[in-house]
């Protein structure tokens, strides 16, 4: 067995997206190939409803696939073939924009004003860009949990993962996507194809994300894999990007960690992306944006 090693470790970086929503974004827009099939992942969290509430109003998607997930708060959604809903704490929603949806995303705080989630976005294959839209809403209580003797705590949102399998299905890339809480001072090793590309997203707690080198620091966006000092530690709002293994080694710190761990099989795909479309090539992308403004981007069976 290998234990992957860190190939980057950065910070989430503010941004400010939809109608004026203050979020941290892992990664997006810049070297797709990293994390192919994966395109982006935002952090939004925030405990200030002045900064959320005027959401992500009316806005089209092609290609792509949305992942949304709620840790605090709600998210009402409504969308152009006439879906509505509301995903809460511990929810799932997953949306195959596919050939051309227009939706919108309306963050709700909780009582105290809290809102918290996460969306990945995952590119679709060329063979189903043009594929149906449809979703699949999953309940806090449809997604199966794993207590291991450790205390290590998991929720599968999608793939299978020790002998368990989440609740989404039919997706292109065949992810294995699972929150992950590990208690303080403990270590645990978990595993991960060795095809596939992965990252992890921390959000509470740190802890140290070991190599297969020992003793060699995390490498962080300014170190080398010479650098001999102490190892950096992943705390809140870090993304962890791994290199090639089939393990993932973390050492929890003194409040334990909690962390998404996500991998796909890499598509391979030429990326043609402009905003909330991605197609392969920069024709499909023209094509995409001119039907918006003639009018007929929304596809009929």
């Amino acid at each position: 067995m290998s234990i992957r090693p860190v190939k980057r470790l950065v910070k989430a970086k503010p941004f400010l997206e939809g109608a004026g929503v203050h979020l941290r974004r892992a990664f997006g827009f810049s070297e797709p190939g990293e994390f192919d099939p994966f395109l982006l992942l935002d952090d939004f969290r925030n405990e200030n409803p002045d900064h959320y509430l005027a959401g992500f109003p009316w806005h089209p998607h092609r290609g792509i696939e949305t992942i949304t997930y709620v840790l605090a708060g709600e998210v009402e959604h409504g969308d152009s073939i006439g879906n509505r809903g509301v995903i809460t704490a511990g929810d799932i929603q997953w949306m195959t924009a596919g050939r051309g949806i227009i939706h919108q995303e309306m963050p709700k705080g909780d009582q105290d004003g809290r809102m918290h989630g996460f969306q990945l976005w995952a590119n679709l294959p060329s063979s189903l860009k043009m594929t149906t839209p449809r979703y699949q809403e999953i309940k806090s209580g449809e997604i199966p949990e794993i207590r291991d003797d450790d205390g290590t705590f998991i929720r599968v949102v999608c793939g299978d993962f020790w002998g368990k399998r989440g609740p989404v299905d039919g997706i292109a890339a065949d992810p294995v996507y699972i929150d992950v809480s590990v208690l303080p001072g403990m270590k645990k090793t978990l595993p991960v194809e060795t095809t596939r590309h992965a990252f992890a997203y921390v959000f509470a707690g740190s802890g140290k994300f070991c190599n297969a080198s020992g003793p060699l620091a995390v490498p962080t966006e300014s170190a080398g894999w010479l650098d001999t000092s102490p190892p950096v530690e992943a705390d809140n709002r870090s993304l962890i990007l791994f290199d090639r293994g089939d393990e993932v080694t973390v050492q929890a710190g003194d409040e334990g960690i909690r962390f998404l761990l996500i991998s796909g099989k890499p598509l391979k795909e030429p990326v043609a992306w402009y905003g909330p479309i991605v197609m392969n090539t920069q024709q499909e992308l023209r094509q995409a944006f001119q039907e918006l403004q003639d009018g007929t981007f929304l596809k009929r069976e």
